[in-house]
C-alpha cells in the first residue's frame, strides 16, 4: 500500500530550484505509456473493469484541445500546453521559466472526455510559487474548469487530494482507467531534499466530471446585437 503523507507536512524549503522530474517517477510516467488496465477505485464507487479499459482511455478524433485550467479556491488560471512522453518514457514538464503554466499529456485522455485525464504544473520555479502552490490545500467539492477550444468548458470536482511520496507512488491508482471523465492534477509535494535532488512526494487531486458548459456566446443574453 502507498504511504500517505499527512496533510500537516513539513514547510518546503522556499522556492527550490527545480529538478527535470517534478510533477512524476519514471514508474508513473511508464504507467502512462501502458495505462495499465488496473482498476480504479476510488471511496464510494465501484471500481472500473479490467477488460475493454482501452476503451475508455482514449479521448475520440473530436474532442476539443484543452487551452486553460482554472482553480477557482486557488485563483489559478493558467494555460495549458502540450506534453508528450521522452525517449525515456517520462512526461515532460511545462517551462519552469513560465510560472503560470501548466500542461496536459495529449497523448492521452482530453480532459472531458471518458477516461483519465493528466494535468501537471511546477509547484514553484527558481523565481516563485507556480501555477500549482497550492494544491496541497484543496479539499474536497472545489470544483475545476478546463476551457477548451470551441468555447465550451468542462467543470470538474474534486473528490480527493493525496499526498504519495515519489518512491511508492501508485501508478494505477492515479492513472488506471475509467468509465466517466476523470481529471488529475500534479504537482510536487511534501519535504524539498536537496540531498535527493527535490521534493520526495507528489501531490495529486483526483476529479470527475459534473458537466460541460457551453460557450459564453451560447449562453441566453449573451448575445450582442450589434453582431446581428
Amino acid at each position: 500500500m502507498s504511504a500517505r503523507t499527512p496533510r500537516e507536512r513539513p514547510s518546503r524549503r522556499p522556492f527550490p530550484r527545480l529538478i527535470a522530474a517534478a510533477g512524476l517517477v519514471p514508474a508513473a510516467a511508464a504507467a502512462l505509456v501502458l495505462l495499465l488496465g488496473s482498476p480504479l477505485t476510488e471511496p464510494g464507487a465501484p471500481a472500473a473493469p479490467r477488460s475493454g479499459a482501452a476503451s475508455t482511455t482514449t479521448a475520440p478524433p473530436s474532442a476539443p484541445r484543452p487551452l486553460r485550467v482554472g482553480i477557482p479556491a486557488l485563483h489559478v488560471s493558467a494555460p495549458l500546453v502540450d506534453l508528450t512522453l521522452d525517449s525515456r518514457g517520462k512526461l515532460g514538464v511545462p517551462d519552469p521559466a513560465e510560472r503560470n503554466l501548466a500542461g496536459w499529456y495529449r497523448d492521452g485522455v482530453t480532459p472531458g472526455s471518458p477516461g483519465t485525464a493528466i494535468v501537471v504544473a511546477h509547484v514553484d520555479t527558481p523565481t516563485g510559487p507556480a501555477a500549482f502552490a497550492g494544491l496541497d490545500t484543496l479539499r474536497p467539492g472545489a470544483t475545476v474548469d478546463v476551457r477548451r477550444a470551441d468555447g465550451t468548458v468542462a467543470a470538474f470536482r474534486v473528490y480527493a487530494i493525496e499526498e504519495f511520496e515519489k518512491s511508492d507512488f501508485p501508478s494505477a491508482r492515479v492513472y488506471g482507467p475509467a468509465k466517466d471523465a476523470q481529471l488529475r492534477l500534479l504537482t510536487c509535494g511534501g519535504t524539498y531534499d536537496p540531498a535527493a535532488g527535490g521534493y520526495r512526494s507528489n501531490v495529486v487531486a483526483f476529479a470527475r466530471l459534473v458537466a460541460i458548459h457551453p460557450p459564453e456566446s451560447a449562453l441566453p443574453g449573451n448575445n450582442d446585437p450589434h453582431d446581428s
